[in-house]
């Protein structure tokens, strides 16, 4: 693996299935613009900006990157030049929208061709880039989140590995917690010597750090504020970011400042439960909402469906949150190779909250979790905040 990137033979397997999955929609094509399905495919990071950089995915030909020739940098930290793709770099006064089109072989023939079109968080390319080039091709854009999604929620065994990765160093942020609670600390300050873990256990960045004490607890997404723990706080703690080459952490765990009320403790012993029985029913052939159901009916049991305010989880990748969707509706049948949180909550207005939350992966018979710290609500002594 090249520093913050897979091995060039991850990204043409890719490339092959992405142009065998756009000739099975019957589309002519894809145009790539920078996101984190151009990281997929090709490994770059380069960013959007009003000039045009594309990769453009014909259904049957080679792929060709479009890319400003003042850009022509961003394309090394990619795999283009290890898969020899060829290369079409344009000045200011050139037309790169009909590069596009040469390198799909000309605008599209038959009565109503399509253009497939991804970009980056908003899966819709800028309209300052997908106006003209639908002009130049003269076809209807459609979005390529259908040809994309199937790939993108499917991990490869080297995905796979950089999910582990990223859950054991953010297993390795959450043993070092306890030392950041004290009564007397802001949840600011206890952030503050979060991201400084999370930096230093190996990720390149912080993407969201959530400390919710007490009633911000009750918040799922409260960020940080500058009220102090105090003791019998019960406090969640939800944190990731991206681990090279870019797959991100994500896992939540639940303290108690002191030990917890009783009522606490029980309604905390069957959210742990709900969890645990929520893994326990990932396998393949099993629907999203099958999954969510089995942590919903736990605390529904006991009283405290009300309590549970969103999904169970949601996949992760690049994206700290991309499909499938673990939800109510989505009857998607789970496959080897998916990778999702299972996070249920419970949450008192007013009071507190509090959510256990895994990343796993989908295996041939089970769950393959890459978390591993203990689920148990955590007691930490409810002493002074530590000297500076």
């Amino acid at each position: 693996m090249t520093a913050g990137r897979f091995s060039a033979d991850v990204y043409a397997h890719r490339l092959r299935a992405a142009a065998e999955a756009t000739a099975a929609a019957g589309l002519a094509g894809l145009a790539i613009t920078p996101g984190y399905d151009l990281r997929y495919l090709i490994g770059s990071r380069a960013q959007t900006f009003e000039r045009l950089t594309a990769l453009v995915l014909p259904a049957a030909g080679e792929p060709t990157v479009v890319v400003p020739r003042l850009e022509l940098a961003s394309l090394k930290e990619s795999a283009a030049t290890e898969l020899g793709l060829a290369i079409r770099d344009w000045v200011d006064g050139d037309d790169p929208y009909r590069l596009v089109a040469d390198a799909l072989g000309g605008a599209p023939a038959g009565p109503s061709p399509r253009l497939a079109v991804a970009t980056a968080v908003t899966d819709s390319m800028p309209a300052l880039h997908l106006l003209p080039l639908a002009d130049v091709l003269g076809v209807v854009p459609v979005l390529a989140t259908d040809v994309l999604r199937r790939l993108r929620m499917i991990k490869d065994a080297a995905e796979i590995d950089a999910l582990r990765k990223a859950g054991a160093a953010i297993d390795r942020v959450h043993a070092r917690v306890p030392e950041f609670l004290a009564p007397g600390r802001t949840e600011a300050d206890v952030a503050a010597d979060i991201a400084e873990a999370i930096v230093a256990e190996g990720h390149s960045e912080v993407a969201f750090i959530i400390v919710g004490s007490g009633p911000h607890g009750a918040d799922p997404h409260h960020e940080c504020s500058d009220r102090e723990l105090r003791a019998g706080d019960i406090v969640v703690v939800d944190i990731g970011g991206p681990y090279e080459p870019g797959y991100n952490s994500d896992s939540t765990r639940t303290y108690s400042i002191g030990e917890p009320d009783p009522e606490v403790a029980r309604r905390y012993a069957v959210l742990q439960r709900a969890q645990r029985v929520a893994v326990e029913s990932v396998r393949p052939g099993v629907t999203a909402e099958q999954v969510d159901a089995a942590a919903r009916d736990v605390l529904a049991a006991e009283g405290l469906a009300d309590a549970f305010v969103h999904r169970t989880g949601h996949g992760i990748g690049l994206s700290v949150h991309e499909e499938p969707y673990i939800v109510a509706g989505n009857g998607l049948r789970l496959e080897e190779g998916m990778a999702f949180s299972v996070e249920p909550g419970i949450y008192f207005p007013g009071q507190w909250g509090a959510r256990i939350e895994d990343i796993v992966i989908v295996t041939a018979d089970g769950a393959l979790p890459v978390n591993n710290r203990p689920h148990d609500l955590v007691v930490v002594a409810a002493g002074p905040a530590p000297a500076g």
